[in-house]
C-alpha cells in the first residue's frame, strides 16, 4: 500500500498544475493573433468561436466535479492535465475555422476539468495546515500567465512556428502531471487541522442549496469585474483619457500585478481576519478602486485605482471556493463545480456585457456595473460564516 504524500510535497504539486494551467492558457492567449491569420478567420468568427471555448470549459467543469469526488485526486487531476497538454497543440495545426473549433473544444473542456479538478484538491492540501494557502494558489496561476507571455513573445520574434511553440507546451504539461501525481492527496490522507494543529472535524452535512447558490452568484460578482478589467481597462485609458496605446497598457499592468501581490499576501491576512472580512472589505476596496480609475481625469490617479481594484478582487475568489469545497466533503468536487463554474459565467460575460452597453452609455458609466456587483458582494460576504445550526431537540 503506498504510503498517503506529506503536506508539502502535495502543495507543491497543486503549484504546480496552477502554474501549468496559467502557463497553457497564456499560451494559447498569446498566439490568439497568429491562429487567426493562419486560419484566415474574422474577428467575428473568432468570437464565436471564444464562446465556443468558453462553453466547452463550463462543460467540462460539470463534468470534472462529480468525477473528481469518485475517482479521486491522483486519478482525475493529471488526466485532466494531460488531456489539457494533448489539446493545447491543436490550434496551432488549425487551418480553417472548424478546425480551429473543433480543437477549441476539447482545449476547453480540459481546462474546465484541471480548474475544478486542482481547485478541489487545493482545499484537500488546505484543510492539512493550521493556516489558509489557497490565495497562494491563485498567484501561481497567474505567474504561469505572465511566464507565458514572456515566452510567448520571445518565440514569436524568432519566429518560431505556432504549432511547434505550442506542442512543446503541451508535451511540458504532459510531463508534470504525470511526474506531480503520485504527490496528490485525497480527503482522507491528512485529518483538517485548526490553528493549533489539532485535528478538527470537516464537516459532512448536505448543504442548504441556498448556500451554494450564493456562493456561485458572489463568485460571478467578482469573477465579472475581473472580466472587466481584462478586457477594458486599457481600453478605457485609451479612449477615455485620450493616452497612447503603450500607456494605456500601464492600465491592467496596474491591475494584474496589484492582484498577483495581493493573492500572494492574502493567506495571511486571511489566518488574521477570516475569509468574511477577506470578501467584504476587498469587494469595498474594488468598488472605491473602480469607481476612482472610472472618475480619475488624471491617467495617475486613474492607475491607482485600476492598483486598488485589482488588489481588491485579489482575494476573495480563493475564499469563496475554499469555502465550496468545505460544504460537504463528500460532494467537494461537485459543489465546486457549480461555484467555480457560475464564476467563470461571470468571467465570460462581464467584457460582452459592458460593450453591449457602451452603445448607449461612454465606457467608463459602463464600469457602475461592476461597481454595484462588487458592492452586493460585501453585503452578501457574510455567507462565507454561517450561523451554526440550532442543535436538534431530543424526541420523546
Amino acid at each position: 500500500m503506498t504510503a498517503p504524500p506529506h503536506p508539502r510535497a502535495a502543495r507543491f504539486a497543486t503549484f504546480m498544475f496552477f502554474g501549468l494551467n496559467g502557463f497553457a492558457m497564456g499560451m494559447w492567449v498569446v498566439h490568439i493573433p497568429s491562429i487567426e491569420r493562419a486560419t484566415g478567420i474574422s474577428h467575428s468568427t473568432l468570437g464565436a468561436l471564444l464562446l465556443v471555448l468558453g462553453g466547452a470549459a463550463f462543460t467540462g467543469m460539470q463534468v470534472a466535479g462529480p468525477l473528481v469526488d469518485r475517482l479521486g485526486h491522483r486519478r482525475l487531476v493529471p488526466a485532466a492535465g494531460i488531456l489539457l497538454g494533448l489539446a493545447v497543440c491543436g490550434p496551432g495545426f488549425a487551418d480553417s475555422w472548424w478546425t480551429l473549433g473543433l480543437s477549441l473544444i476539447f482545449f476547453g473542456f480540459g481546462n474546465g476539468a484541471i480548474d475544478v479538478g486542482m481547485n478541489s484538491h487545493a482545499v484537500v492540501v488546505e484543510r492539512a495546515y493550521p493556516r489558509p494557502i489557497m490565495a497562494a494558489f491563485h498567484a501561481m496561476w497567474s505567474i504561469g500567465g505572465a511566464i507565458a507571455a514572456v515566452i510567448g513573445a520571445a518565440t514569436l520574434g524568432a519566429g518560431v512556428a505556432t504549432g511547434v511553440t505550442l506542442t512543446g507546451t503541451g508535451l511540458l504539461c504532459v510531463l508534470l502531471s504525470v511526474l506531480s501525481a503520485r504527490f496528490l492527496m485525497e480527503p482522507s490522507d491528512a485529518p483538517a487541522a485548526d490553528a493549533s494543529g489539532a485535528a478538527e472535524p470537516v464537516v459532512t452535512r448536505r448543504p442548504p442549496r441556498r448556500t451554494v447558490w450564493l456562493l456561485g452568484l458572489l463568485a460571478l460578482a467578482l469573477m465579472l469585474s475581473e472580466g472587466v478589467a481584462n478586457d477594458w481597462a486599457a481600453l478605457h485609458m485609451e479612449k477615455v483619457l485620450g493616452t497612447s496605446a503603450s500607456t494605456a497598457a500601464l492600465a491592467y499592468g496596474a491591475f494584474a500585478v496589484a492582484m498577483t501581490t495581493g493573492r500572494f499576501l492574502t493567506d495571511r491576512v486571511a489566518a488574521w481576519a477570516g475569509p468574511t472580512a477577506i470578501v467584504r472589505y476587498g469587494a469595498t476596496l474594488a468598488a472605491v478602486g473602480l469607481t476612482t480609475a472610472a472618475a480619475a481625469p488624471w491617467v495617475p490617479l486613474s492607475l491607482v485605482g485600476w492598483a486598488l481594484f485589482g488588489l481588491g478582487l485579489s482575494g476573495g475568489v480563493p475564499q469563496l471556493f475554499t469555502a465550496a469545497g468545505n460544504l460537504d466533503t463528500r460532494a467537494s468536487g461537485a459543489l465546486m463545480a457549480r461555484v467555480v463554474g457560475l464564476g467563470y459565467v461571470g468571467l465570460l460575460a462581464g467584457p460582452a456585457l459592458i460593450g453591449g452597453l457602451t452603445r448607449w452609455m461612454p465606457l467608463n458609466v459602463t464600469f457602475a456595473v461592476p461597481v454595484v456587483l462588487c458592492v452586493l458582494a460585501a453585503v452578501f460576504a457574510g455567507v462565507l460564516n454561517p450561523k451554526p445550526e440550532p442543535a436538534e431537540q431530543p424526541v420523546g
